[in-house]
């Protein structure tokens, strides 16, 4: 009898079986493709801690956009994002659209990614592909993940507004750490970007995530007992990539076809001890002194923190200015999942 395979995962970016907490987004964003230009969902923004699945839910409205016959240009954040958006474009599977006509602006000989030879811009290029997509009835997704603030990013922004005001049938989605979300937010030049839809991926409630672990356990063609998905849950913390950790070692302890309280208390053990080195760690590593103290001094804090009283904490005899406790919110939001309750509170001197 063939092995069954274990349904969790763990790979940066696959799509779950059972995705939790996530079904109100991405059901707008798939009508948006069938409402077209103008629906303010097709401009959105995903941000969220690390692990908290911003890149599956860019992948989900991307293959939902395939289904309906728009080309999905998926790329990350670095140098040579615009030429690769059109690469990317280029390679998209579509029965209406003369692939080889897109693929022939979507694809040049080395350069510089300035002006081409025949005197395009990327923007003129972009627009010569939008117009093929167009003339079809379709229309082109361009996903960002890990989105930062940087040259590329600023002309995306830029010649997409200008897109978006022609009524093209052209849409952006994007995640990132809220901490680089937010200085590209607070970039002037990109400030459109402010009225994009965003996503914030929090922790998820526990009907949620109890939900889609014993859905996607089952998936796989086992069962949990009911004391195991307690265990499991206590452990999980509201937290999409804990989940899938936490559910893909208690299934590789399991014996039989059900994951007994043996095995998950020795899968959630070994899970743990892997979050701690590949996520905790090494966010850890990034925060500054002050970041950390922090988010020591708001975690006792079971609703809104007052920023005066984490200043007291921290052992100040004032309150922390504003731009102060934003940036290290934004920074502990990036980092610690736990910080997240109070993300949205803590600011000015009190309790909002």
């Amino acid at each position: 009898m063939a092995a069954r395979i274990n349904p969790f995962t763990l790979g940066s970016g696959r799509v779950p079986p059972v995705m939790a907490g996530c079904d109100n987004a991405i059901e707008s964003i798939e009508d948006a493709f069938r409402n077209g230009p103008g629906d303010p969902n097709l401009t959105g923004i995903f941000d969220g801690a690390r692990g908290a699945g911003k890149t599956a839910l860019l992948t989900l409205p991307a293959d939902a956009a395939e289904e309906r016959g728009w080309i999905a240009a998926r790329v990350s954040a670095v140098p040579g994002t615009l030429e690769d958006i059109l690469v990317q474009a280029g390679k998209g599977r579509s029965d209406d659209v003369s692939r080889a006509r897109i693929s022939s602006i979507g694809t040049r000989e080395a350069g510089t990614l300035g002006q081409e030879e025949d005197g395009r811009n990327w923007r003129s290029r972009l627009e010569s592909l939008l117009d093929a997509l167009e003339a079809s009835g379709t229309g082109l997704l361009i996903t960002v993940d890990d989105v930062r603030d940087f040259d590329e990013m600023v002309q995306l922004a830029s010649v997409y507004q200008h897109l978006v005001s022609a009524g093209r049938r052209i849409s952006l989605l994007m995640a990132g750490l809220p901490s680089e979300v937010s200085r590209i937010l607070n970039d002037q030049p990109i400030s459109f970007l402010r009225r994009a839809i965003r996503h914030h991926l929090g922790r998820i409630d526990d009907a949620d995530m109890r939900k889609a672990l014993a859905g996607t356990i089952e998936s796989g063609g086992r069962t949990i007992e009911a004391y195991a998905l307690e265990a499991a849950m206590n452990a999980l913390g509201g937290f999409p990539f804990m989940m899938q950790l936490v559910g893909y070692r208690m299934r590789t302890q399991a014996e039989g076809d059900a994951i007994d309280l043996s095995a998950a208390e020795r899968g959630i053990e070994t899970a743990q001890q892997e979050m701690r080195m590949n996520i905790l760690e090494t966010t850890h590593q990034e925060l500054s002194d002050m970041d950390i103290a922090f988010i020591e001094a708001m975690l006792p804090d079971e609703g809104p923190s007052s920023t005066a009283e984490i200043a007291r904490r921290m052992g100040k005899a004032r309150p922390m200015p504003p731009n102060t406790a934003g940036a290290c919110l934004r920074r502990a939001s990036s980092a610690c999942p736990d910080a997240e309750r109070q993300a949205s509170s803590c600011q000015g001197g009190g309790h909002s």
